[in-house]
């Protein structure tokens, strides 16, 4: 029912004659992750994880330091991707993670079409959803990132730690981006994707 729901929104999304062939609610694995882009208007950075800051981020968690961050999140959730800052993982997962001023939980939607690697960001959900609210939340569902299925070197489900359900997207410019679901969901979607992408 889900899938079927989802699939109809991203085909009114999908450019005309472009196909669905499959969807999957996933979420942007934990873990480190490709570097963002780079904003034009910032100032470049430098440094490295300091004992100090992997302390302040474990003793403080909602001050974070950068760096620190970084460290913790690879001793924690391990690697999540790779990439250098502007390559399709660093972009992609910018786009599933974009800065939201309202504090507003979205889910992540991935979809192979015969053209694209689409992913798209419902509207805002709330735990203890009605119809209505899911309705408005698939309504409200736009494209936040795509890239044509030449740009995808491959994909693949497998372990990762306790989690046995995680897609790991592989780009041709080398870089890449892992998904998950919940332990206790399906794989089937994920694995349906995988051998979409690289069928």
């Amino acid at each position: 029912m889900e899938e079927t729901r989802y699939r109809d929104r991203i085909g009114q999304l999908a450019e005309s004659g472009e196909r669905v062939l499959t969807v999957a609610q996933a979420e942007a694995a934990n873990g480190a992750t490709p570097a963002p882009p780079r904003d034009p208007g910032a100032p470049e950075v430098s440094g490295r994880a300091t004992v100090g800051s992997v302390l302040l981020n474990v003793l403080a968690p909602l001050a974070t330091w950068d760096r620190g961050d970084r460290l913790v999140d690879v001793i924690a959730w391990g690697i999540a991707g790779r990439g250098a800052p502007g390559s399709a993982a660093s972009r992609l997962h910018r786009a599933v993670n974009p800065l939201r001023p309202d504090g507003q939980l979205r889910h992540t939607l991935l979809a192979v079409t015969d053209r694209r690697l689409l992913v798209c960001l419902t509207g805002p959900v709330k735990l203890l959803a009605n119809q209505a609210d899911e309705e408005r939340s698939l309504a409200e569902t736009q494209l936040a990132w795509s890239a044509s299925r030449a740009d995808v070197a491959s994909a693949r489900v497998g372990w990762h730690r306790l989690n046995p359900k995680r897609l790991r997207i592989d780009f041709t410019d080398g870089s890449w981006l892992a998904f998950t679901v919940p332990i206790a969901e399906s794989g089937r979607p994920l694995r349906a994707l995988a051998a979409a992408l690289s069928g």
